[in-house]
């Protein structure tokens, strides 16, 4: 083989190479970037997972991601209208205490979590915001696509 037609091949081979050594680098900046430090930190944490992880089997399904922030925002919407105005987000959550860790509930509970969740700008957030929002929280921590969250994804290493 000519060194020249080796070179072709090794160029391709090492762009292919860097890019799988820096995609868990890329999926954290997608999350810096969709989610405050705040909320991340507190979310991030063994204790949450395995207030998440009902079923206790170490992993968090997608299914117990999605029953989990169904809690959180029935928490949220005290007045029960299917949307969340900014005095209702902020305000603490007795009943988000019950399940929740205080670092997630203060990560969550920010002005500007509430912006990045409030996708229409309206100063509410609705059901269907906050759940589309932390779909696509669970879909960046899968960055192997499983389905599930292990310790190791969860946690953000």
């Amino acid at each position: 083989m000519s060194k020249n037609r080796i070179s072709h091949l090794i160029v391709p081979l090492a762009a292919l190479a860097g890019a799988a050594l820096c995609a868990p680098w890329a999926m954290a900046d997608d999350m810096v970037s969709f989610a405050t430090g705040g909320y991340a930190r507190g979310l991030r944490t063994m204790d949450e997972m395995h207030e998440i992880d009902t079923d206790g089997d170490g992993r968090v399904s997608k299914a117990e991601w999605l029953a989990y922030q169904e809690k959180v925002f029935a928490a949220l919407d005290k007045d029960k209208t299917g949307k969340v105005d900014e005095r209702a987000f902020l305000s603490p959550s007795g009943e988000m205490a019950t399940f929740a860790t205080g670092g997630y509930a203060r990560g969550l509970q920010t002005k500007a979590m509430m912006h990045k969740i409030d996708t229409d700008a309206d100063g509410t957030v609705s059901h269907d915001e906050f759940i589309a929002y932390q779909t696509k929280i669970f879909d960046l921590m899968d960055a192997n696509h499983a389905g599930s969250l292990g310790p190791r994804e969860f946690l953000g290493k």
